[in-house]
């Protein structure tokens, strides 16, 4: 598993648009049906990176915190299950469930929607304003599975905060960094 950064691109760039399947209920759900009333946090993760278990307990708190806030998050996985089974949809709702997921894990077989918001690695975060623009693309915070660092969300917390208080999201956004994902050939 290769450490991989999350692609810097310019910010601005329009939430692109997608419909797949929540591995929970079985609904086919769309952007439309999912977005917030004042953001929209995308993550792309998956079962087995090491990267996403370390911070699996920080996004659940997240996401209980700031939903109540019109905050949406909605989690998305692309793996090729193929070479790694243990990303497909029976066990994401199985680790969603065990997880305590307040958000939809979304499977993304065709891995279209990965490549069109330019994810590399899980996890892969972008926030989207209430126009669903990105206004963040970077890490959760700077705990990694091996610096004894506790996951605490801070960067996604100060942006969703300048969000919530209509102050502009600090232009200073340090990637993610976890392990790639698993394109199919």
């Amino acid at each position: 598993m290769a450490a991989t950064e999350t692609i810097r691109i310019p910010l601005g760039f329009p939430a692109p648009d997608f419909t797949l399947p929540d591995t929970v209920s079985g609904k086919i759900l769309s952007l439309k049906d999912l977005r917030g009333e004042h953001a929209t946090v995308i993550m792309f993760i998956c079962n087995h990176c090491p990267y996403v278990k370390h911070v699996n307990s920080q996004l659940v708190q997240l996401a209980k915190d700031y939903q109540p806030k019109g905050i949406a998050f909605i989690a998305i996985s692309s793996n090729d299950v193929e070479k790694y089974p243990q990303d497909g949809p029976e066990l994401m709702k199985e680790n969603a469930l065990q997880e305590g997921y307040p958000f939809p894990y979304l499977y993304d077989e065709t891995q279209e929607v990965a490549k069109a918001y330019h994810a590399a690695c899980t996890p892969d975060f972008s926030i989207f304003d209430a126009d669903l623009h990105c206004v963040y693309r970077g890490q959760l915070d700077d705990s990694r599975p091996k610096n004894d660092s506790i996951s605490d969300g801070k960067d996604i917390r100060a942006a969703l905060d300048a969000i919530l208080n209509q102050q502009p999201v600090s232009a200073q956004q340090m990637p993610s960094l976890g392990c790639n994902i698993k394109w199919k050939q």
